[in-house]
Parts: structure tokens; C-alpha cells; sequence
């Protein structure tokens, strides 16, 4: 495209013609990006993308790229814009788009403006901004809005008192967190960019690597712990020591999947490889296409493959309504293992996570045997050196050792149980960041920092165990930046703190003893829910209650 096209100015009504026309618009820093001809290269996956298109993705885009990536996507620049761009609802969560017509577009344009680019009414308006409640206007000839009920997802009437627990928790963050008008959410906007470059100047960014080398150290003395035991025979304190292994190995895994090591793709993808398969026997590229898409829409149960745990855990009562998942593209069921499992979430919580590594390896083995892996572009080759980590880690795991070394089943099952249940700490401690935090929709509007500290918590813990939660405990810090190495992360605290201050949003924290209180509580609070609402079913079929849909 000619540099004079590139520049020229597309109206609101032009780039919602072009969504409507199946292209992926996205806005980034006043310039408009379609970007259909990167998705299929996209290291991250497609999805990250498509919950980007139509709104301006300049701080989601800033926080996970690095500059090289950021200047690339500049050459799909197809025009720009002026002014604060006014959020549409992506076509993936459910946003829908008129053509753009020579005949019509003039005399809508003004229209068109306003009704879609409004500030969302979360109470009572639930169309653009509650995807529990459903509940859709009469349109008109100018009506813009778009419906939030994800596509391919049927209409289906609720019982009333869940409408009313949505529209509670959306009552009760509005009340909570700063007002959601365009001039407040791009203050926001503006501190959290200014926030960004005092963390630039003070060198946070820059990866203190004598961390790791004392990383290393521990890391080392785990796997030879563990390899002494096993040459004595003590099956289960070697397999307790693994376990250690594997739980810290983790953390800096996390680290250079999001390129938070040398801030290098390739070299950061290779160390986060080695550590991910070859060492730990799960998929950093399966990681990276599920943590990518939570980052950008943390918490929202439609999309967040993250909190998506039917049918033994939901965090929120939108999951009793067979909701559907963006991400894995099928419908959650309340089906009947679901009806009994999360009765007793809150009982089965930590012994369900005590197994939580076998799930991790079913996915990873999805990821790479279904081809989700990326075909394309500078990541294609990450799928076949995953595959051989595989076979290595299996060779000297599942070969080496259970096969060749331990010589009876019982030595061989209570070395697979103890060292895969001594990494349940770590899955507790990924879960506790959200588990408990807000999942209401509060629209399109809402900006990139408060949605993130609305859904994320951190952990208060003494420095000198920060070794043990690896960084993970300042989640909030983390989804703010997620490039800063986590070694820099408590410093960095001090100057969130400082920016949440200054601009209203309330900061969550709490003990690692109070989170997972917090946790606990939500997850027998859902299950009281389900409960109710068992027993509104039994009593509507017992006296001949139905609904008009029936």
C-alpha cells in the first residue's frame, strides 16, 4: 500500500465496514492495522488477535511485544485515525457490524458515533456490557450496538436470581472502580504509559542474571538430590525431590515464554523449550497460546481459557448456564459430572490440584499431535523441537528411570504420585491470583490497567520467600508488565502502588493464608448457587412451573 494511503484518515464508519466484512481492524497508537495476513504467523496463536479487533490494542499490544515486534506490525498499516478511539465488541465475543455503504454511511455517520462508541450502562443496558444477562434492546434503522452473546452460543433464559447475582457484581465493581467515561479511562491510559517509561529509566527491564545463576544453583542441587536417592533406593524422598525441581524449574520457564529473560524470541524461546519439555515433559508452546489469550481477556469466563475448569471447578455462577468457550470452541455443559463435582468444589479443591500435572500433559500433547502449533512465521519450527523435548524427557523419565531404574510398581507408582503432587503449591499459587477476583463484564471501555487490576491479586509475602512463589505472587505487577524480569518485580511494586494511588483503582493483596480463604469462599459460594439452583428445577417440575420456551 502506497505510504499516502497508509496515512490517510479512515472514519469510524469505514473501519466498522471493514470488520463487517470479515477483516481484522485493530487499533494501535492512532493507527489502524489489518492484520489477516499475520494471524496465520502470529507466535501467539490467532485468539489473542481476534479479542483485539475493533479496539484499540495499544497497551496490550505494548505490554507483550517487544519493540522489533511492534515495529513489524507496522507494515499492515492500512490508514489511521484521530482522536481517542471509541471500543467496539470483537466479532469473538460476539459483536456484530454493519456493511459499509457509499448510500447510507453519510446520514448514519454521526449516529453511528454515538450510539456505539457510548460509555457502557453495565446495569441497564446489559446488552453491550453482560454477556450473563442476554437481554437485547429493539433496534433501529441507526442502531449500531452489538450483542455480546458469543456466536454460535443459543439464547436460553436463566433463572431470574442469577440475572440478579450479574448484576450485583457488576454493581458492586462500578461502585468500587474508578468511573468508566472515556476522559477518566484515558487518564488511565496516560499514567499507566507514564508509569511504563519511569520502569524504563529505572532499569527494570534490564535482567539482573546473577538471579539466575543462583537459580541454577538451587536447581542443580534439587536434581542431584534427587538423582542420590534414587541411586539408594529411597524412591519417594527422590521423587519428593523432583517434584522441587520441576515446581522451581517453572518459574523460569514463565520467564522466557514471555521473553522476560534476554528479551530475545528465539534465544528466550529455546531456554523456556529445554526447560518446558525437555526437563519438565509439558509444552511451553501449548503455555504460551493459552497464557497469551488470558492475559488479554483475564477472568472473563466466556473467553479465559485460564478459569475455564468444567466440570470440576467454576469460579463464577455464569458457568451453570452450559456457557460457551471462545477459546476451546464448545459449550461448557452443566452436565451431570458437573452437578456433583461442583457441589463440593470448595472440599475438592486442593486435592483435584494435588493431580493438576497430568491434565498439563494431556493439553500439551493436544497442542502438539492436533497441529495447533504454529505452521508459520519465525515460530514453526518451535512444534518439532517441542516434539523431540518430548521424546527426550519421556526417554529419561518414563524410560530411564520408572522403566530401567525403579525395579517393582509400587517403588514406580509412589514416585509418579509424590513427584507429581509436590507441584500442586505451584498450581494453587497460579490459580489464587484470580480465583477469587472479579469476572463481571464491565465493557469495552474499560481500560487495559484497571481490567488487570480488577482481576488479578498479588500475595504479601517476606523476601526471602519469594524463591518459593518464583515471582508469581506479584501477578498483578506481572499482568501489568509482563516483560519485566521477575526479579525486578518487587521493586516495581512500590511504583504500582504509587500509579494505583494516583488514580483510584484499588489494589488487591493479600497473605498467601487470606488468599486462598478468599479462593475457598468463592468456590463454596458458587456452589451454594448451584444448590439454589437445583432446587428452584425440582421445585418448577414438582408444581408444573415451566417457562414459555418449553
Amino acid at each position: 500500500m502506497a505510504p499516502v494511503r497508509k496515512d490517510a484518515l479512515l472514519s469510524r464508519r469505514e473501519i466498522e465496514g471493514q470488520i463487517a466484512e470479515g477483516k481484522h481492524i485493530i487499533i494501535y497508537d492512532n493507527r489502524v492495522l489489518k492484520v489477516d495476513a499475520f494471524m496465520q504467523f502470529h507466535p501467539g496463536g490467532e485468539k489473542p488477535m481476534k479479542h483485539m479487533v475493533g479496539r484499540d490494542a495499544t497497551d496490550e499490544i505494548n505490554a507483550l511485544h517487544s519493540r522489533e515486534a511492534r515495529q513489524r506490525m507496522l507494515s499492515f498499516q492500512i490508514g489511521r485515525i484521530q482522536g481517542p478511539w471509541l471500543n467496539f465488541l470483537p466479532p469473538i465475543q460476539g459483536g456484530k457490524f454493519r456493511p459499509y455503504s457509499q448510500e447510507y454511511c453519510s446520514s448514519d455517520e454521526d449516529s453511528s458515533s454515538h450510539e456505539n462508541s457510548r460509555p457502557p450502562s453495565p446495569i441497564f443496558d446489559t446488552q453491550d456490557t453482560t454477556p450473563g444477562l442476554r437481554r437485547r434492546r429493539k433496534s433501529s434503522s441507526t442502531d449500531t450496538s452489538v450483542s455480546v452473546t458469543p456466536s454460535g452460543q443459543e439464547f436460553e433464559p436463566k433463572p431470574f436470581f442469577l440475572d440478579a447475582r450479574t448484576q450485583e457484581e457488576i454493581v458492586f465493581d462500578v461502585a468500587k472502580y474508578p468511573s468508566l467515561d472515556t476522559e477518566n479511562q484515558e487518564n488511565i491510559k496516560r499514567k499507566y504509559r507514564e508509569l511504563d517509561a519511569r520502569i524504563r529509566d529505572e532499569g527494570l527491564y534490564q535482567c539482573n542474571y546473577f538471579s539466575y545463576f543462583i537459580e541454577a544453583c538451587r536447581y542443580t542441587l534439587f536434581a542431584a538430590l534427587s538423582y542420590f536417592f534414587l541411586r539408594l533406593g529411597w524412591y519417594g524422598v527422590s521423587g519428593f525431590f523432583l517434584g522441587c525441581f520441576w515446581h522451581q524449574l517453572v518459574f523460569t520457564a514463565h520467564d522466557a515464554g514471555h521473553m522476560g529473560i534476554t528479551h530475545h524470541f528465539h534465544v528466550d524461546s529455546v531456554i523456556g523449550i529445554i526447560i518446558a519439555d525437555y526437563l519438565g515433559g509439558l509444552s511451553l508452546g501449548w503455555w504460551k497460546r493459552n497464557h497469551n489469550v488470558h492475559h488479554i481477556v483475564t477472568n472473563a469466563p466466556e473467553h479465559d481459557p485460564d478459569i475455564e475448569h468444567m466440570p470440576f471447578f467454576a469460579i463464577s455462577h455464569r458457568f451453570l448456564t452450559n456457557l460457551r468457550s471462545t477459546y476451546y470452541e464448545r459449550i461448557m455443559y452443566l452436565d451431570a459430572a458437573a452437578k456433583v463435582l461442583l457441589k463440593y468444589q470448595n472440599y475438592l479443591y486442593y486435592p483435584i490440584l494435588l493431580f493438576g500435572r497430568f491434565n498439563l500433559y494431556r493439553l500439551s500433547w493436544e497442542y502438539l499431535l492436533l497441529g495447533q502449533a504454529p505452521k508459520k512465521g519465525p515460530a514453526w519450527w518451535h512444534r518439532w523441537f517441542e516434539i523431540a523435548g518430548q521424546v527426550f524427557f519421556w526417554t529419561w523419565f518414563g524410560y530411564g528411570i520408572l522403566y530401567c531404574t525403579i525395579p517393582n510398581w509400587s517403588g514406580r507408582l509412589s514416585f509418579i504420585l509424590i513427584s507429581h503432587m509436590v507441584t500442586a503449591p505451584l498450581h494453587v499459587q497460579i490459580t489464587l491470583s484470580h480465583f477469587a477476583m472479579s469476572t463481571a463484564d464491565l465493557g469495552v471501555h474499560e481500560s487495559f490497567p484497571q481490567k488487570m487490576l480488577r482481576t488479578t491479586m498479588d500475595v504479601d509475602c517476606p523476601t526471602w520467600l519469594d524463591f518459593f512463589h518464583g515471582g508469581l505472587q506479584f501477578q498483578a505487577i506481572h499482568h501489568l508488565y509482563p516483560r519485566i524480569p521477575r526479579h525486578n518485580l518487587r521493586r516495581t511494586q512500590k511504583l504500582v502502588l504509587d500509579f494505583c494511588q494516583d488514580t483510584g483503582i484499588p489494589y488487591a493483596i493479600f497473605t498467601f493464608y487470606d488468599g486462598n480463604k478468599e479462593v475457598i469462599s468463592r468456590l463454596g459460594d458458587v456452589a451454594k448457587q448451584l444448590r439454589i439452583l437445583e432446587e428452584c428445577r425440582k421445585s418448577c417440575a414438582e408444581h408444573g412451573v415451566f417457562s414459555d420456551h418449553h
